[in-house]
């Protein structure tokens, strides 16, 4: 018998509570580990993050951010180890920043990925991978430094596992997280930027496959947006994580500039949807960042089976504990561009 059919044959409720069990247990090691951590005095290296934006944005860093109070230390013991020049997401609680792409080419990247996807079957980083040590090390090296504690994605998987798997509530999610609004990146520094725009990223996922139908409503959309003033898209020409972007050129859409420095790629995003009046775009980690920097979004997808009712609630959560509650608009592209299109972003 599978170990699926013998997971069938016990109660439900015995499950959960087995599973409950092991949450907690997962918990008091982490800040065991975390107190151990900050007496032994040695940098505190976290990372590398190596997976998508949404997920890096709504649990990694606001994990971090609750790793940091229990910490207690000062914030340049913290170095975080993440991608696309995202220093200011883990500000001000960790000070030094070092980029995976100072130490790998996007392509090197790119292939070290699709090889997690094929060696874990899946993007999250559960476990540590040979890979994850190399770029540490390397890294390390690099900064002079001799000795470390490592704290790796997976421990954050691990401990939130419980409600990925519908195991345990949001608050489970709440006890071990810390949200707030992410500080004002770096200016983009990308010359000629209007002074008011919308700017967009739309992308195929499982929740807006790339058939005719999302083709011709992410041109209807554009189209719509145009008409009432300046859109910038987000495609960088830079695809590192699945979300590369859609390019509509026929539209009147302005682009930023290819051949961005990966190490900067994220970094500009940040600041050109920090400095936007509204986001609008596929339904995803992308659709998150505006509302953590102030900024309205308007997100489409067109199958509901193509993503977790779960993290939607964990988002929506998570905006209202900042203070920004209703700056998320998720809807079915089935129901068309509309007025609620401008009346959500004016």
């Amino acid at each position: 018998m599978t170990t699926g059919g013998i997971r069938h044959l016990i109660p439900r409720q015995v499950r959960l509570a087995a599973s409950a069990g092991l949450a907690q247990w997962q918990s008091l090691r982490l800040r065991n580990d975390l107190r151990d951590m900050a007496r032994r005095g040695a940098p505190i290296v976290a990372g590398p993050w190596l997976g998508e934006v949404g997920f890096e944005l709504l649990y990694w860093v606001p994990f971090l951010r609750w790793c940091a109070d229990r910490l207690q230390v000062a914030p340049d013991r913290f170095i975080v180890m993440s991608r696309g020049g995202t220093a200011s997401w883990y500000q001000p609680f960790a000070s030094r920043y070092v980029d995976v792409f100072d130490q790998v080419s996007a392509e090197t990247f790119r292939d070290q990925h699709d090889a997690r996807v094929r060696e874990l079957g899946e993007q999250k980083q559960n476990r540590v991978t040979a890979f994850d040590r190399e770029l540490v090390d390397a890294a390390m090296r690099r900064a002079h430094v001799a000795e470390w504690s490592l704290l790796h994605p997976s421990r954050m998987y691990d401990l939130l596992n419980p409600y990925w798997w519908g195991h345990r509530s949001s608050d489970w999610v709440r006890e071990h997280v810390r949200y707030a609004k992410l500080a004002a990146p770096p200016p983009s520094g990308i010359a000629g930027m209007p002074p008011h725009y919308v700017a967009v990223k739309f992308y195929f996922n499982d929740c807006f496959p790339a058939d005719a139908l999302n083709r011709t409503f992410v041109r209807e959309v554009l189209r719509t947006l145009v008409a009432r003033g300046p859109v910038v898209a987000l495609s960088t020409g830079l695809n590192i994580d699945d979300h590369g972007g859609v390019k509509v050129d026929d539209c009147g859409v302005g682009h930023l500039p290819e051949g961005i420095d990966p190490a900067r790629n994220l970094q500009v995003q940040s600041a050109v949807v920090a400095g936007a009046d509204a986001f609008v775009g596929t339904y995803g980690g992308f659709s998150y960042m505006a509302p953590f920097y102030g900024v309205k979004s308007a997100a489409f997808y067109s199958n509901p089976d193509g993503f977790s009712e779960k993290h939607l609630h964990m988002a929506r959560s998570a905006f209202d504990a900042i203070g920004v509650g209703g700056m998320l608009d998720v809807r079915d592209m089935k129901n068309g561009v509309g007025s609620h299109l401008l009346e959500t972003l004016s």
